[in-house]
């Protein structure tokens, strides 16, 4: 509309006439979607036992990338063993720099349903270093030791080979769900999507005391965006500003 003024087509923006503004989305962090480390550890083992033909067991480490190391789904899809720096004992690495979104055929310029992309809000080249603990170390070693990897060099492939889809992942999920959980806990929102797994990391990355620009580099957030979507998860934070006002308070 801006344009058509601009060539004297319209002799103004109709478009400003209109009063209605777009209701306001929540962007914080529901808190009743993060799990602790014990139930992330039964929800991880009850993958194993999930899923035809051992769906579960080959998606196990998927799932584990998303909460070890806060990756998005599509960036665990994307992952290749030459990104990854797995040692014999202590920590490692992963370098990511692509991410496989699913996304409908008809929108991509490939036709494929998993067309490559570089990182969200960073630029086509850039790479994120994400350290990784022990446990994601062993449990990607074993993976690979087990399953083997793409001529691509993807750790994460269907049964035939080809790029993991979004719906062969939920289904098990929700499997995995209902046998780790109880029927409380599955009818609740706790990790209700295999995304909130990545919400507990960083979750867990804040609350464990790790520095906002430290949580934000590895989860690929901007700082102010980190503290803003996760300030509802942040335990104990009230109690902390309770003691120093009442520190002031007495001085």
């Amino acid at each position: 509309m801006e344009y058509a003024v601009e060539l004297e087509e319209l002799p103004s923006n109709p478009l400003h006439k209109v009063k209605w503004k777009p209701p306001k989305t929540t962007e914080t962090v529901d808190p009743r979607v993060v799990l602790n480390p014990r139930q992330a550890e039964e929800l991880l083992t009850a993958l194993t036992y999930v899923g035809k033909r051992g769906r579960g067991r080959r998606l196990m480490a998927l799932f584990a990338c998303m909460y070890y190391a806060a990756l998005q789904p599509g960036e665990a899809v994307a992952l290749r063993q030459q990104d990854c720096h797995l040692p014999a004992t202590g920590w490692g690495r992963l370098l990511v720099d692509v991410s496989r979104p699913e996304v409908n055929a008809q929108w991509t310029d490939s036709g494929d349903a998993h067309e490559e992309r570089g990182l969200k809000h960073r630029g086509r080249d850039d790479v994120r270093p994400v350290p990784i603990p022990p446990a994601l170390v062993k449990i990607l070693r074993q993976h690979i030791e087990e399953f083997g990897v793409g001529a691509d060099g993807r750790i994460f492939r269907s049964e035939r080979g080809g790029v993991v889809a979004s719906t062969a992942y939920r289904e098990v999920w929700q499997e995995a769900r209902k046998l780790a959980f109880t029927p409380a806990q599955v009818a609740s929102p706790l990790t209700r999507r295999p995304y909130d797994l990545r919400h507990a990391a960083v979750s867990l990355w804040l609350n464990a005391g790790v520095s906002a620009p430290d949580v934000a580099e590895r989860a690929g957030h901007s700082v102010d965006v980190l503290l803003r979507v996760y300030a509802k998860c942040l335990d104990g934070e009230q109690e902390t500003a309770h003691q120093r006002i009442g520190d002031a308070l007495t001085t």
